[in-house]
């Protein structure tokens, strides 16, 4: 669904600052307009409400405001690079875009911190490129989002890996695993910014040219083939040439009767489950499910329901 923060306006801000003055959290008149009033008792609700307060009203917190209602969902715009990193990101983070965007972890891999769609990381210098192309071009944005904490940061990006791990160390609690705020509230913020999403796609520009790749060789032509060729390259970074084997193979059993988006589908179920089982034991069926997920346009990945037409604009039409 769509998410509404800083900077949105029309009816559907509107009904969320009403319904947030019947219960007592926002005192101002309703305009429509999503300014610093309405975040704070957006915030103020989602605490009394035992959700994360991060001013943002996404599906959980538009349930507590609407429990019998949902919103018109909207397909995630952008262009097709956009919508498959997306997708993938919210595989990898377990939340859906623009939220995936900008899922911030602390050291539980032994990275000091990852960030973004793709958990873009300092330890394999993953993510110091980003934020320093974000301080290069978009510096104003970044002024206002870190403020005086900007020096602090661009220090450690400066003073290569062990600056950004000390860095990474310093801004996190006790458990290794959590970003403190307000450096967490900082980075999210940044992550939902349309300048750093449009870094982020930028920096998965590799998987995309695999992805395109992949869909030459396997005769691809959908969006939703071009989506799960993607995902194959950032999970599990392409497809041995034994794998290749039996899905070729496998392709020509198909029958020769069916349409050209049946085809697609029943090529891309192959692809799934083939990858799948070149997995590793323990997470076969989880490969198998998110690639099937993706084949089927729908399915439930780490609790999550998904539907790719309805809400990436993912399906059989044609990805050129």
């Amino acid at each position: 669904m769509t998410s509404y923060r800083i900077g949105s306006s029309g009816d559907d801000v509107m009904r969320i600052q009403k319904a947030l003055q019947d219960a007592g959290f926002y005192l101002s008149q309703p305009d429509g307009v999503f300014g610093p009033n309405t975040e704070a008792a957006v915030r103020n609700f989602q605490a009394a409400s035992e959700l994360g307060a991060d001013g943002i009203v996404g599906p959980a917190t538009w349930g507590k405001l609407f429990p019998s209602q949902s919103p018109a969902p909207a397909p995630l715009s952008g262009n097709l690079d956009t919508r498959c990193l997306a997708l993938t990101g919210s595989f990898e983070t377990g939340r859906l875009s623009p939220e995936c965007f900008a899922c911030v972890a602390g050291n539980f891999d032994g990275q000091g911190m990852s960030f973004g769609a793709l958990q873009w990381n300092f330890g394999q210098g993953t993510l110091q490129p980003l934020l320093k192309q974000m301080f290069t071009n978009h510096l104003d944005v970044a002024t206002t989002i870190f403020g005086s904490s900007l020096s602090q940061l661009h220090q450690a990006l400066n003073g290569g890996r062990d600056a950004a791990m000390s860095f990474a160390v310093s801004i996190q609690d006790s458990s290794g695993k959590n970003i403190k705020d307000p450096w967490k509230q900082m980075f999210k913020s940044l992550g939902l910014t349309p300048e750093f999403q449009a870094i982020e796609v930028l920096s998965a520009a590799a998987y995309y040219g695999r992805a395109l790749n992949l869909c030459k060789n396997y005769g691809f032509w959908t969006r939703r083939g071009r989506a799960l060729m993607f995902d194959i390259g950032v999970q599990n970074g392409s497809i041995p040439d034994s794998v290749k084997s039996l899905i070729l193979n496998d392709f020509r059993q198909l029958s020769q009767s069916l349409s050209a988006e049946d085809t697609e589908l029943a090529k891309m179920r192959i692809v799934a489950n083939r990858r799948a089982e070149a997995a590793r034991p323990a997470f076969v069926e989880d490969v198998r499910r998110r690639k099937l997920c993706i084949a089927e346009g729908k399915g439930v990945v780490h609790g999550i329901t998904y539907d790719l037409a309805r809400q990436f604009g993912l399906d059989l039409g044609s990805a050129d």
